[in-house]
């Protein structure tokens, strides 16, 4: 038997929620940590007193208690590992590891023992259940009647409330109030927390941006009070995971954080970290509220009675101490400005990025801290608004996605050498590294390629070239002027320009008008149109033509969906074909070239097939079909051409009947003077279709003016 023992997947119970994490057995000690919050539970083996092995909900588990009093219980074994255990406790703790059956009868009348932090109900001598005191938030007596209250927890999907007690009179003659007995057992153990005694120091109107006030802040010997205008904060000191000491990128102030599990509540906030910002320059002198053999005696040198000195590092020091947590400050990591963290962006608010020596931790809103032992991969991406900034994703083992957006392409190479020495999995790192270089984060934005600003100012080339001209930006502003819209209609149709031109420029003369025309408007060039490449046309489908045959991997899909819905019932479309990809990524190399063999066989029957069709004639009607369908769209293009010429040249020539009857009949009334010539014109109007069409279509065109003269 080897010298340790480890298991995955164990879970320990925390305030009615299941965490799991890693269990190791070793010849010194026994050491759990948490998959969630990273926390480190290690028991000495020499503390062992008794250990017990039970049939719980997730399967077997251990129950360990120590020499002090202590109750751990991890759950999640299997009933093979009874074995493997019970030896390795044998030889290595000296320690039985006994079976110890739980009563399932459902019995609710039996004894209440206190052992240490647990109250267990036995019926029989055999527990029914276990109370652990440590979740206990208030203890309530009645007659006869005892009510405990529990501390919620998000994390849980049902949450114990409450639980009742009836506690029969007593019979004895010692006199004393058995439900009073019996609520003072739990309060001694219950984490409820009571403001007795004096604080051991107090910190006036210190500033905390989570939760956002000014706060005074009493320190306890097991807890620490928030005090503010509004709200009033207690905070255990078992809860604290990680105290962080963080300086801030301008030099001059420092953030000191306080990571909470579980966290402080206001409502439906829920505040997993507790920030406190100094500035370097504020210094304090503090007196302990203790004697200094106290002092001595209960912190170790770690604190004294009196202490001068900067205001954090004060603070930090009393939370160090009475928390019993080392504090962490950044590690080597050095950005491009020098200081020890990146400014970025996290959902909507900037903040400051820290990476540490085993982890990233993002300040202020909100707070993030992530492991390195809890990222799956990390991601260096292209900003969405400018290359001058760079995304950075992490992934989380449980599919987790945090981004850190607009940072500035200068921490690049800083971050991406960080995160490669601590072998972080970096999903794109092929492109990153090609991108390290003068290439992609270069210091001027010209030597980025930019395939889509190259081909807009090749087109760009192409219409200077196609127009002709080398005119500066403001000339090619005033080629558009509303007011000027007659002079465009004028030049482009050459009939009234010298008009035109007189009225665009007051007071000054028509030569000078068009001097100037000429030299701001340079003749235009009209672009030949390229003619466009006729469209493919669609082959007619053949209906009687054997069908194409299918892939090695298609045959497989049909002969094995309906195991894949059956196995995974309520599956999509979508998630079959994601499933059927992955299953056939796990086959073995034989059975895809077995199905690979099927898809030849059905590929030469399929060739075989095609011949005899061809053969028979097949095939023919389809290129009739389609050669018919192109000649009559041609034929329509051609009928369509002759109608709109027609069309045109009728509308050259086109006038209304009013302009005709006006027009004649003023022209006849100055020539003949007479009423003769009125009566022609209405007889002329009056006509029928064929000559009135006659009569328009000899008129000629109007030159505007009433000479008609040009």
């Amino acid at each position: 038997m080897g010298d340790t023992l480890e298991f995955n997947e164990i879970y320990q119970e925390a305030k009615g929620s299941w965490n799991d994490g890693r269990l190791r057995f070793g010849k010194q000690s026994v050491v759990y940590k948490s998959n969630k919050t990273g926390k480190v539970d290690s028991i000495q083996a020499n503390e062992l007193s008794v250990g017990q092995w039970r049939r719980v909900c997730l399967g077997h588990g251990i129950k360990l208690t120590t020499s002090s009093g202590h109750v751990y219980k991890y759950d999640g074994f299997k009933d093979t590992d009874f074995e493997k255990l019970s030896a390795f406790f044998k030889t290595n703790y000296k320690l039985e590891l006994t079976e110890k059956d739980m009563c399932v009868k459902g019995w609710n009348w039996g004894t209440a023992k206190f052992a240490g932090p647990l109250l267990s109900f036995d019926v029989n001598d055999s527990p029914a259940f276990e109370v652990p005191l440590n979740s206990v938030s208030q203890c309530a007596t009645g007659k006869n009647e005892v009510t405990l209250e529990f501390h919620q927890n998000d994390d849980a999907e049902v949450s114990l409330m409450e639980v009742r007690f009836y506690v029969p009179p007593n019979t004895g003659d010692d006199g004393s109030d058995p439900v009073e007995a019996f609520a003072q057992n739990i309060l001694s153990k219950a984490d409820v927390i009571q403001a007795t005694g004096d604080a051991v120091c107090i910190f006036k109107e210190l500033q905390c941006l989570t939760p956002r006030g000014r706060y005074d802040i009493r320190i306890y010997p097991s807890f620490l009070h928030l005090h503010g205008k509004t709200f009033d904060y207690k905070i255990p000191y078992t809860t604290v995971l990680r105290l962080f000491l963080l300086p801030h990128k301008d030099q001059r102030q420092m953030f000191f954080v306080i990571s909470l599990d579980p966290p402080i509540k206001q409502g439906q906030t829920r505040y997993h970290f507790l920030i406190l910002l100094f500035t370097k320059d504020e210094d304090i002198s503090l007196t302990l509220n203790m004697s200094e053999d106290e002092v001595e005696k209960r912190y170790e040198g770690k604190l004294s009675k009196n202490m001068n000195g900067p205001l954090y590092e004060i603070v930090s020091r009393v939370m160090k101490a009475l928390v019993n947590r080392k504090i962490t400050v950044p590690g080597n990591f050095q950005g491009h400005s020098g200081s020890q963290c990146i400014t970025c962006a996290y959902k909507a608010s900037s903040g400051l990025l820290y990476p540490l020596e085993r982890g990233f931790i993002y300040v202020h809103k909100p707070p993030v801290h992530l492991r390195f032992e809890e990222i799956s991969c990390v991601n260096f991406a292209r900003g969405t608004t400018t290359t001058r900034s760079f995304d950075f994703e992490i992934e989380t083992k449980q599919k987790n996605q945090y981004t850190f957006s607009n940072i500035e392409r200068e921490e690049y190479g800083k971050l991406f050498d960080f995160v490669n020495a601590k072998k972080l999995n970096i999903k794109n790192r092929g492109v990153k590294e090609g991108m390290k270089g003068a290439e992609g984060y270069s210091d001027s934005d010209e030597d980025t390629h930019d395939a889509y600003l190259e081909r807009m100012k090749q087109e760009g080339k192409i219409r200077e070239e196609a127009d002709g001209s080398d005119e500066s930006e403001g000339d090619s502003d005033e080629s558009f002027n509303p007011g000027e819209e007659g002079d465009e209609v004028a030049e482009e149709y050459d009939s009234n320009a010298s008009e035109s031109e007189s009225e665009g420029e007051d007071g000054e003369s028509e030569d000078e008008g068009k001097k100037k025309k000429v030299e701001k408007k340079p003749k235009k060039v009209v672009k030949e149109k390229k003619e466009r490449k006729p469209r493919k046309e669609k082959k007619v489908k053949d209906p009687g033509a054997p069908k194409r045959p299918m892939s090695g991997y298609m045959l497989w899909l049909n002969g094995n969906r309906e195991r894949i819905k059956s196995e995974n019932p309520g599956i999509s479309v979508t998630e079959i074909s994601k499933k059927a990809g992955e299953m056939w990524k796990l086959l073995g190399k034989e059975r895809k070239e077995e199905w690979a063999k099927k898809a030849e066989e059905a590929k030469r029957q399929y060739e075989k097939a095609m011949k005899e069709y061809k053969a028979t004639g097949g095939g023919a009607s389809a290129d009739i079909k389609e050669k018919k369908k192109k000649g009559g769209k041609v034929d329509a293009k051609k009928s369509g051409g002759e109608k709109e010429r027609k069309r045109e040249s009728v509308n050259e020539s086109f006038k209304s009947k009013e302009f005709i009857s006006s027009e004649e009949s003023s022209s006849e009334s100055d020539n003949r003077k007479g009423g003769k010539g009125g009566k022609g014109s209405k007889r002329k109007a009056s006509n029928d279709d064929d000559e009135e069409e006659e009569e328009i279509l000899s008129t000629p065109p109007s030159s505007g003016d009433e000479s008609g003269s040009d």
